[in-house]
């Protein structure tokens, strides 16, 4: 009983986890289902200077090697196998001992299983970890959320064991369980946005500007010495210019399958922004696209079929450095306006269920270790240090206005694109949302006006209060109690 914690869960993630933990002097115990697992977990332990942490037989024996309360984090695939390893373990827990599961799950399910352990008094935490296997190693973001004397337990390890940055560790208390995940998913809607910003850029690089691999990474290099700096520029700089170690001849990036994989976190966002009645069209189409480009065999018999533009450059001139200039800007106002959804997305589901999210806390906690750090974010933060209560990002006076800087290359590097046939739906999509959120009046009225002819759904009027209904031809009648017809609206 002499482990500060354990760590269930010995894939990738698992040991640099565990192997972080103990560098910071802690001392962990690890288990897993294969006891090979273990092993490789103690050796590694050794070989990367004699770090305190001891195997476990099986889970009975893991438990007793922690001292109480225990604090365990399981680091399993997300669904059954986490209801199984609690079950497994919860056999060998005592009231007051916390359970922290550190997989990308679905926040119903953590809230499900919170309730199931409240009976024995043991706590259960939710905790998003983000930064990959490097991260978890050398310092994640980490996202926890649970009952906040459970977190206080947790507190002393993961602070030092997180990311740190100039204003602290990237880590904190999110607030009640659920939030944690909840977080960490919205997080990956954004990095799912993020991503498809950069390759629809890459796109319109090699394809209308014609840039050699070498030319785009030394592009990418230069961004990230900009308000464009982040992991994901830089890391997309060194892709690029990766050459094939395999055939010896090209780079690695012309020799990658046009299909994109997904885990599912990225499909929950959506839905939970659906859920929530937020607009999130930046992330959305970036999950489109991904969906779009599994399907290579219908793509390759399409491009037999369907014809695009056949522009010339004296149709639309084409000036590299205007338009790498352009798609700079365009990249990072796109990048503004995925934050904003998934940060819109986030503080609505914090009101409907009382979690109290800090924003620019929550933002603070992504300025280090996770895979969408960036310079923007300190802005960002900034912005909800200003107005902890502002009801969106685009509505913060020095966001607006570097966004209004921005929209005359914004606008430029879509229609480049679209005048070429290059799909940018995440850059256009992250335009609209703009062009919609700033117009006062929209179409929608007219929308409205379709629903009650063909529904009686009724509408309000801008000259005076109250909810109207129009008898649009001879044909329509009275739809009685107007204010009846409001009833299920979302």
């Amino acid at each position: 009983m002499s482990c500060d914690v354990g760590l269930y869960g010995l894939a990738v993630m698992g040991q640099n986890f565990a192997l972080n933990m103990a560098s910071h002097g802690f001392k962990v115990c690890v288990g897993n289902r294969s006891p090979s697992k273990v092993e490789l977990t103690v050796k590694r332990a050794k070989d990367e200077g004699d770090l305190p942490i001891v195997g476990s037989a099986d889970p009975e024996d893991f438990c007793k090697q922690l001292s109480k309360p225990r604090k365990i984090i399981i680091l399993v695939m997300a669904g059954k196998p986490v209801d199984d390893m609690i079950a497994t373990l919860s056999q060998y827990l005592e009231e007051g001992d916390v359970i922290v599961d550190g997989g990308n799950e679905w926040f119903h399910n953590t809230l499900r299983r919170a309730k199931e352990l409240e009976p024995k008094g043991i706590h259960f935490i939710g905790m998003g970890i983000s930064g990959g296997e490097e991260g978890a190693r050398n310092g994640p973001s980490l996202m926890p959320g649970g009952p906040k004397p459970a977190y206080d337990l947790l507190e002393p390890i993961i602070t030092k064991c997180a990311a740190q940055v100039n204003d602290g560790p990237c880590t904190g208390y999110i607030g009640p369980v659920g939030s944690g995940n909840y977080v960490k998913m919205i997080h990956n809607g954004i990095e799912y946005g993020d991503m498809q910003l950069i390759a629809e850029v890459y796109d319109i690089m090699r394809s209308v500007l014609k840039l050699s691999n070498k030319e785009m990474a030394e592009v990418f290099e230069e961004w990230n010495k900009s308000p464009l700096a982040s992991y994901l520029i830089e890391i997309t700089a060194k892709i690029l210019a990766k050459e094939d170690d395999v055939t010896g001849e090209g780079y690695v990036i012309d020799y990658i399958l046009d299909k994109s994989g997904m885990k599912g976190t990225g499909r929950w966002t959506i839905q939970e922004a659906a859920e929530r009645s937020v607009a999130a069209p930046t992330m959305a189409a970036s999950l489109d696209s991904r969906y779009i480009s599994a399907r290579k065999d219908e793509r390759v018999k399409a491009s037999g079929l369907l014809k695009g533009p056949e522009m010339t450059a004296a149709e639309i001139p084409i000036h590299k450095g205007q338009l790498l200039d352009d798609l700079k800007w365009a990249l990072w106002a796109s990048k503004v306006c995925s934050y904003a959804q998934g940060l819109s997305t986030i503080k609505s589901c914090s009101d409907d269920m009382n979690w109290d999210i800090n924003l620019s806390e929550c933002v603070r906690m992504w300025k280090g270790g996770c895979i969408i750090r960036a310079a923007v974010l300190q802005k960002i933060q900034d912005a909800y240090a200003r107005d902890k209560n502002l009801p969106s990002l685009l509505l913060d006076p020095v966001i607006a206005g570097d966004l209004n800087n921005c929209t005359a290359g914004w606008r430029r590097a879509v229609v480049v694109a679209i005048g070429y046939g290059i799909a940018t739906p995440a850059l256009s999509a992250s335009l609209n949302y703009f062009d919609s959120y700033r117009r006062e009046s929209l179409p929608a009225n007219l929308t409205q006006a379709q629903r009650d002819f063909f529904g009686g759904h009724t509408y309000e009027r801008t000259d005076k209060e109250g909810v109207f209904h129009t008898a649009w031809t001879d044909a329509h009648k009275s739809i009685g109690d107007i204010n009846e017809r409001k009833a299920g609206e979302v």
